[in-house]
């Protein structure tokens, strides 16, 4: 029998209780789910846990303070302690809250943003640059095709009997003509060439690219020279002789074609390579660059070219550049000092064509390409890296690596059987200068 004054005592607990009295575990005396009250602790002889301990309640009750049943869930315990490092559960409404949920213990906050991205920053990085790559690989060669399909290419170096052999180094013919092509009456006008049809050459020189230094050498276009056999352009289909005759005759006979195998003939030399342009090519590339600065050493007034410039440094523009390489009624020796104006600009003009702030600028760099590639003729076998190397040895013989010369003359003011003035070489000291070129070795300075 159970000691009755423990039973006494019990009964004297359970009236006690909030919500009415009762035998222990009768009645309404028990936690009501979800209501306000709470039960009290056991008194300390009752408690099995000992004295101090919470009392623990039957089915479902709670020891020490009260926790509300939404917590922990009927009848299941208090949550354990997980160690350290273990993120507690935190429940939401209506349910308990897992692990790494938004507002739990180690998850994100409510206002985190999205997760980031898988990637780490050093991948994104090397993503970035190779589509970046991609890109500018793409454009370049887009921009290589585009530049290459603006060159007008002629068969200028066809073969023929007795050509002479390639020698070493490169050689380049360049000649700018006085072809109208691409200018209207205006512009005729306004660059006083007049409207002449058909074309004859300007400007012819040979430049030598190699080992011991580039040599851009001046031929004058009075020069007495061989022609070669040739065709009758006329559309006859009748041969014209061999004969001697000025230079510039081939050209404006049989165009760059006679005119290489002209050249080739009396200097011994193999062309490589041919580039020709006219007014209206010259006129664009110098205004597409901005204008060429050049240095003028004394006042420049022809009323022929129409030329009017004063002593000094200044940049000139398409116009006057074009003015500046054709005149020649002020010097003393005529085409002569013409030649080595035409020199002087071309290289300045290659130097500034071929610098990087006009390269890298799209704004300088496709009208260039536009305006002087369209009107430029090259051999069928020369593309835009040939060009590149032309224009970078033309900017280093401005540079100083390198030289200007003008083919040995021995009588600049020589009488044809016609009463024409020529320009007649010398035999022996241009052999010596042919040879130097054929060879690839330094070209002797022959000055008197």
């Amino acid at each position: 029998m159970p000691d009755s004054g423990i039973l006494s005592h019990m009964n004297t607990w359970q009236e006690d209780r909030p919500g009415g009295g009762g035998a222990y575990g009768q009645g309404d005396g028990g936690y009501r789910q979800g209501g306000a009250a709470a039960e009290p602790p056991l008194p300390p002889e009752l408690n099995p846990r000992g004295a101090g301990a919470g009392a623990q309640g039957g089915r479902g009750g709670y020891g020490g303070a009260a926790v509300p049943p939404q917590q922990q869930g009927y009848g299941r315990p208090p949550q354990q302690d997980r160690g350290p490092g273990v993120p507690q559960q935190q429940p939401g409404p209506g349910r308990p809250a897992g692990p790494g949920a938004p507002g739990a213990p180690g998850g994100p906050g409510p206002d985190a943003p999205a997760a980031a991205s898988r990637w780490p920053r050093s991948r994104k990085i090397k993503v970035g640059a190779l589509a970046l790559v991609g890109v500018l690989l793409v454009t370049g060669i887009g921009t290589y095709v585009w530049a290459d399909s603006k060159l007008n290419h002629e068969n200028v170096l066809a073969p023929y009997d007795n050509r002479p052999a390639a020698g070493k180094g490169t050689n380049w013919l360049i000649v700018g003509s006085d072809s109208r092509e691409g200018l209207s009456d205006a512009d005729e006008d306004a660059l006083h060439t007049g409207s002449a049809q058909g074309k004859r050459s300007d400007s012819m020189m040979l430049l030598h690219i190699g080992d011991n230094g580039n040599t851009l050498m001046s031929i004058p276009r009075d020069s007495w020279v061989t022609v070669p056999a040739h065709l009758d352009t006329s559309g006859s289909g009748k041969t014209v002789p061999q004969a001697t005759s000025k230079i510039n005759a081939a050209f404006a006979r049989g165009g760059g074609r006679l005119l290489v195998q002209t050249v080739e003939t009396n200097t011994g030399l193999h062309i490589d390579h041919y580039a020709e342009i006219g007014f209206a090519g010259f006129v664009g590339i110098v205004d597409s660059v901005g204008g060429v600065d050049m240095c003028i050493d004394q006042d420049v007034k022809d009323r022929d070219s129409g030329l009017d410039l004063k002593a000094g440094c200044q940049t000139l523009s398409g116009k006057q550049s074009l003015a500046f390489v054709r005149q020649r009624h002020q010097m003393a020796d005529q085409d002569l000092g013409r030649m080595r104006n035409q020199q002087k600009f071309l290289s300045a003009l290659a130097s500034q064509a071929a610098s990087p702030a006009t390269l890298l600028n799209p704004f300088t760099f496709y009208p260039m390409v536009s305006s002087g590639l369209g009107t430029l003729i090259v051999d069928d076998d020369a593309g835009l890296t040939d060009l590149g190397s032309l224009f970078l040895a033309m900017k280093g013989v401005s540079g100083g690596d390198g030289k200007s010369i003008t083919v040995p003359i021995g009588n600049p003011d020589f009488r044809t059987p016609t009463g024409e003035s020529a320009v007649k070489w010398d035999a022996t000291k241009s052999k010596q200068v042919f040879d130097a070129f054929k060879n690839d070795t330094p070209v002797p300075d022959l000055k008197k």
